[in-house]
């Protein structure tokens, strides 16, 4: 209580919050993890975030840092520790358009920083459909990916510079502007995607792109997989590289799509094997300025494309947004995959990445393996196509933890094989902190813990996470993960 007392008239009252006040913070969005916090403190500033970190530092209490709250992997589940929200954190301090750049605080929600960037023509090119409640600092700390990776790269790929406070509470000045720096150690990129492990982000120079005059949207059925990544290479060498999405929605998506959400619809007749989201966006009038037949140049070159390739036989059907109406349809298909992977129970999902070309490799295997495994049991798969990025759920109906970790042996075997990896975009937390025992290089995560240890040797910054102990099988604290 001496830290609550403490914090108190450093932060204000209203911002360190007790008992049921804390409720909506220590319970993630999905249910799976239910924390009891010491308190949530709410810091309005850096220097508030550094003399709050470093008061728990004198208090020996754990930080956890908690942003929007969309994480699927308990990175934010305590027993104890002290909460810190970045949600008064949420000034977006500048946006420069000359230098396509905007310096925004660790709290600013996605979609907010679209609409400043839009307001100068310009586009912050993370895209999921959590953003109207994902926070900068968060999607940071994971590294988010999203549906533009494809074309734009992932969160990494997006920032140029942070401001960090560590564990001791002094404040880390990365807030460069540069786009080349070769004066030593890339420090930056050890707190991206380090889940608040080494330090609490509070602001970030994020890059900003010329926002698309416009948008050309198809909705497809390819043959195959292997047809599928014909047609994306074929795209992309006929548009210049101008593909932002490439989403891939396999019969067993559209099936539970359609017993889910009726009334988004369904593309075509019969469920196709492969339903691609295809999106490509342009920035230049001779693409983007109606023509005098009422058309744009960007939807007749994909119209038309698409049209050779369906007489090569790669696609066998095709729906062409014409609206802005039609887009959001199709978009909303794509986006509900949350919504209807969790609207059965026992779940059991994976977020994995593999090289393009063992996409379908992955699939063909691992439909044998669950048959050996757990008879009857459903998937649904959707996926970033365009990046390797599977989401592949699967529907075992025995809800045991020892059927779970049959399946996600299984599903990492295989993943392993094909060099990818069992995590893609979500993040690790502690729900995949025994596949990182397991499937993670030793010597790497050797490093991992010699960093954590000269960063936080007090190991009070979110602790647990990421890293799992050495020589130990950790334990999930969560519920039974397929409840």
């Amino acid at each position: 209580m001496s830290l609550i007392q403490d914090l108190i008239p450093l932060l204000g009252q209203p911002h360190v919050l007790t008992g049921p006040d804390m409720a909506r913070y220590a319970r993630d969005w999905m249910g799976g993890y239910q924390g009891t916090p010491l308190a949530v403190a709410r810091p309005g500033s850096t220097a508030e975030v550094a003399a709050t970190v470093k008061l728990a530092a004198d208090h020996n209490i754990p930080v956890i840092p908690i942003s929007g709250n969309t994480g699927l992997t308990g990175a934010t589940y305590t027993e104890g520790g002290l909460l810190l929200s970045t949600e008064r954190l949420n000034r977006i301090r500048e946006v420069r358009p000359a230098s396509r750049l905007a310096i925004v605080e660790a709290g600013v929600i996605l979609s907010h920083l679209h609409d400043a960037a839009a307001d100068h023509g310009l586009y912050f090119p993370l895209w999921f459909g959590a953003r109207g409640s994902a926070m900068v600092g968060g999607v940071l700390s994971t590294n988010a990916g999203g549906s533009n990776v494809l074309r734009y790269g992932s969160t990494r790929a997006l920032c140029l510079g942070l401001e960090v406070v560590l564990p001791d509470g002094r404040v880390l000045n990365l807030m460069s502007e540069l786009h080349k720096d070769n004066s030593g150690y890339d420090l930056k990129n050890l707190f991206i995607g380090a889940e608040g492990t080494l330090g609490i982000i509070t602001a970030a120079v994020m890059k900003l792109v010329p926002a698309p005059r416009a948008h050309a949207t198809a909705t497809l059925a390819a043959r195959s997989l292997p047809d599928a990544l014909e047609l994306l290479n074929r795209l992309q060498a006929a548009t210049g590289g101008l593909v932002e999405a490439f989403e891939y929605m396999p019969a067993d998506y559209m099936a539970r799509l359609e017993r889910v959400r009726p009334d988004l619809g369904i593309p075509f007749p019969a469920h196709r094997a492969c339903t691609l989201l295809v999106e490509i966006a342009a920035t230049a009038p001779a693409l983007t300025a109606e023509t005098a037949q009422g058309t744009l140049p960007l939807t007749d070159l994909l119209e038309d494309t698409l049209a050779q390739l369906m007489d090569e036989g790669l696609i066998l059907d095709a729906q062409i947004a014409r609206s802005t109406t039609q887009r959001a349809a199709m978009w909303a298909r794509r986006e509900a995959a949350a919504e209807i992977g969790a609207a059965v129970k026992p779940m059991i999902d994976s977020d994995i990445a593999l090289p393009l070309d063992k996409v379908e490799s992955f699939l063909t295997r691992i439909g044998p393996r669950l048959a050996q495994i757990a008879p009857g049991a459903e998937t649904v798969t959707v996926a970033h196509l365009g990046d390797g990025n599977l989401h592949f759920s699967v529907y075992p109906g025995d809800p045991s933890k020892a059927l779970y970790d049959r399946v996600i042996h299984a599903i990492e075997d295989i993943v392993q094989d094909l060099g990818g990896s069992f995590s893609a975009e979500h993040g690790v937390g502690l729900s995949k902190l025994n596949s990182m025992a397991r499937r993670k290089d030793p010597v790497a995560l050797d490093l991992m813990r010699t960093l954590k240890q000269a960063i936080d040797p007090a190991n009070l910054m979110n602790p647990g996470k990421v890293i799992p102990p050495k020589n130990t099988a950790p334990e999930d604290p969560a519920k039974d993960p397929t409840e």
